[in-house]
């Protein structure tokens, strides 16, 4: 009689468990994209009196994306790059790169985002009277990253670049091209 008590017991409490639980498992939300941001100078050294290229290099994983400088919908945070340089030194207006219009699950309308990589780009200008041997800026990235499904918070990237700086009729040698290419 025990027996046939416990045995029932063990059956009901299984056909509850298997009938309750499964409501309450959820998948697991999809992991933040593992985003990269690293800015390149388009030559070795910095030429007083000259400008100099740089570009900010958004590295974005497969199945992620970033909403563009520009985003259609006004709840989407923009992709922005802020620059600081020393005083004296001109920082020219900031290029984004051209974006993309995607359809994704969460948006009835179509998005203008960046996939794989963004380049961002502007140019300094060091004055001819520079007196230091060398720059450094300090660059903001500030972005959104979305999947398929859903958007995760925004998260700003703080990047501090520094190059040597040399007198105008000092010889340079172009660096990194690939990251200033369209």
């Amino acid at each position: 009689m025990n027996r046939k008590i416990l045995s029932l017991a063990i059956i009901t409490l299984t056909l509850a468990a298997w009938l309750i639980l499964p409501g309450t498992f959820q998948a697991a939300p999809a992991p933040e994209p593992n985003i990269s941001v690293v800015g390149y100078f388009g030559t070795d050294k910095a030429q007083r009196g000259r400008p100099l290229q740089v570009s900010m290099v958004i590295d974005i994983p497969s199945g992620y994306h970033i909403n563009s400088s520009k985003p259609l919908e006004s709840y989407l945070i923009a992709t922005s790059l802020k620059v600081d340089a020393p005083s004296g030194v001109r920082v020219g207006p900031i290029s984004y790169p051209r974006a993309l219009l995607k359809s994704f699950k969460f948006s009835e309308k179509q998005l203008s985002v960046y996939e794989g990589q963004a380049r961002v780009r502007f140019s300094v200008t060091v004055p001819a009277n520079y007196s230091g041997g060398s720059l450094e800026l300090k660059a903001r990235v500030r972005l959104q990253s979305c999947n398929d499904e859903v958007c995760f918070p925004p998260k700003t990237y703080d990047k501090e670049m520094r190059i040597d700086v040399v007198a105008a009729t000092d010889a340079v040698k172009a660096t990194n091209g690939w990251a200033f290419r369209r």
